[in-house]
């Protein structure tokens, strides 16, 4: 029975996601989204009870004190036969006092503890789902939706939740205790009071509503502001340069008007939500005091019980006033929740297919078998590619900018799949047969903009491999002709690069990232424009270093300019997401017609270039 119900919640928490119209937390329940907070909370589960345990004391101690008004009023008028211990009340309200103050800091301890540990585990999970995402969700998103969702969202969950959660159990606990106050006293005006206290609760469930679409608003609204931060900060050189200031501040403007507006939204339904509750509390309170008045005078009630009634009624009234801000913030933290678990739910497409076994290195060839890929519906970007690299072949992948080569080169490594037909094939297996891990641990990849992490040279070159020694870091350098430069430096390797190798030229950061790709000495290596940023002298040093990582290695180069190509085995005109022409570059000069009009081009002969638009003749030479 036990197992049955087990599996019940797990297929319960792992249904897949619906739309479900007028759920206020997208595609969870409430009790879903707790069930699915539970996961977090069970590794302390018992400093959870503890800290639930202790609200009850907190919220009991209120109607000790509203109780202990009544044998006080009732012995100063003589109506008690306990007159003679008056003085000892006083000191009573003050322990009791005190002992609530005690158990409230370690309550707040506890629940700041607890807190924190669990927006830690939220965080760590995301980020792990962060780095398995598709490559296509950072095509698609920005900055500020990452920092948004990934990192504030779990703070969002932390600061309201549990803070939140401990205010409704200790207001819970103390609505009981008084009530069971109110009704000993008398339940004639308990029923009043009672009934009062739930019409106090009718605005926050009317309100809630407004304020969860507001909140979704102003959450996209705060990761477009965040965005805009990060670009700015990337692109301030050339804000700058072209004086743009004046645009961006205006762009900034709109945003925070925006922002401003949903905001004053939400304050505008918060706002009328605490005069509404006291208005009702108000009310309550009057009806209370005209009817307990009556009850006096008709010595159904004696003026102690009165006192403490009315007393017991203000302590149960303001934390109710002050329930519906606990409950929004609550409501808040579950839209979080909602937003997190949406981002842990996203599975990956590019992902490990059952049975998929792992590549120890490239043993016969690299195919390419009638590929058809698109990034975005009815605008295929390739178009029946096939091609294949035998093993040590070096071949270059030449065209115009958006013909097509970059996406052949990212599809190898599988930052994408294929999706409109064909395969592409390793030693004759698909390679989705193979895990993605050992997938890329085959291939190295240097690129025209290669990112540099903010740390050390050390740090950098060990993404390569985490195991290499200080031999090893100073042989790569020395390969990828940066050992003198490394030598010069105060601090070698342990020199700091800057955020994104800002410190670093744009030669030194490509042959960081060449000797970073010579120490994972991958079989397979993709140079994607790797020297087409650079100036002539800086081209021709890093030449040298990229000589040295493709020795050995079954290459594919990706590159605009032609003349450093020319000693490839094979080269590959690709043209509209096809296969145009392929040859080495002797074979095309002779026989083809888009290389040799490029190549043309790129070398200043145009005269030369227009010509070729006429049939061109085979040449024996």
């Amino acid at each position: 029975m036990i197992t049955k119900i087990k599996q019940s919640i797990f297929e319960y928490l792992n249904r897949p996601p619906h739309d479900k119209k007028g759920n206020l937390y997208g595609s969870y329940s409430v009790s879903q989204l707790y069930l699915r907070l539970y996961n977090y909370i069970s590794p302390y589960k018992w400093r959870v009870l503890a800290a639930v345990l202790i609200t009850i004391p907190i919220g009991s101690l209120d109607g000790l004190i509203a109780y202990s008004l009544k044998p006080y009023v009732d012995g100063l008028q003589g109506t008690s036969s306990s007159s003679g211990n008056l003085m000892y009340v006083p000191i009573f309200i003050v322990a009791f006092t005190m002992l609530q103050g005690l158990l409230n800091y370690f309550s707040i301890y506890l629940n700041g503890w607890l807190g924190y540990r669990i927006m830690n585990s939220v965080r760590f999970d995301l980020f792990n789902q962060l780095q398995t995402n598709d490559v296509q969700l950072f095509d698609t998103s920005n900055s500020g939706w990452v920092v948004s969702r990934y990192y504030r969202d779990p703070e969002s969950l932390q600061t309201n939740l549990l803070d939140n959660s401990k205010q409704i159990l200790t207001r819970f606990f103390s609505g009981i205790f008084l009530c069971g106050v109110l009704l000993t006293m008398s339940w004639k005006l308990a029923i009043i009071a009672i009934t009062i206290m739930l019409c106090m609760l009718y605005p926050t469930t009317h309100i809630r509503k407004i304020i969860k679409m507001v909140s979704r608003e102003m959450t996209e609204a705060a990761g477009n502001m965040i965005s805009f931060y990060t670009e700015t900060y990337n692109g301030i050189r050339v804000i700058q340069g072209f004086n743009h200031e004046k645009h961006r501040v205006s762009q900034y403007q709109k945003l925070q008007r925006f922002v401003f507006d949903r905001y004053m939204k939400r304050i505008k339904a918060q706002g009328w939500l605490t005069p509404s509750m006291h208005l009702i509390a108000s009310i309550g309170i009057a009806v209370i005091i005209w009817q307990g008045s009556n009850m006096v005078q008709s010595k159904e009630l004696t003026a102690g019980t009165f006192t403490a009634f009315i007393a017991a009624l203000i302590m149960l009234y303001q934390p109710i006033k002050n329930l519906g801000g606990s409950l929004l913030n609550t409501q808040f933290s579950l839209l979080a929740a909602s937003r997190i678990f949406e981002c842990m739910d996203t599975k990956p497409l590019v992902a490990d297919d059952s049975g998929a076994i792992k590549l120890k290195s490239i043993e016969n060839s690299i195919e390419f078998r009638n590929v058809t890929f698109s990034y975005r519906e009815n605008n295929a970007v390739l178009k029946q590619v096939s091609f294949k690299i035998k093993r040590g072949e070096k071949i270059a992948l030449v065209g115009k900018s958006g013909s097509g080569k970059s996406t052949i080169a990212n599809l190898l490594p599988r930052f994408y799949n294929v999706n409109l037909g064909g395969e592409i094939l390793i030693d004759g297996k698909n390679i989705n047969q193979y895990t993605l891990h050992s997938l890329r641990h085959n291939i190295a990849t240097v690129q025209q903009e290669n990112f540099l992490f903010e740390g050390t040279i050390r740090q950098n070159l060990l993404i390569g491999n985490t195991q290499a020694t200080d031999e090893d870091l100073w042989k790569a350098l020395e390969q990828a002709y940066l050992k003198d430069f490394i030598a010069t430096l105060p601090a070698g390797l342990e020199t700091p690069v800057g955020e994104r190798g800002v410190l670093l030229s744009g030669g030194q950061r490509q042959r960081v990232a060449i000797a970073r790709a010579i120490l994972k000495n991958a079989p397979i290596v993709i140079l994607d424009e790797a020297t087409s940023a650079l100036d002539n002298e800086a081209e021709a040093i890093v030449h040298k270093a990229l000589e040295s990582l493709m020795q050995e290695r079954t290459v594919i180069i990706i590159a605009h300019r032609l003349s450093s190509i020319r000693n490839a085995d094979r080269i590959l005109v690709v043209d509209n997401g096809l296969i145009m022409e392929e040859g080495t570059h002797h074979e095309l000069m002779n026989n083809g017609r888009v290389y040799r009009k490029l190549y043309l081009i790129q070398q200043g002969n145009d005269n030369e270039a227009l010509d070729d638009e006429q049939p061109l003749m085979t040449s024996t030479g």
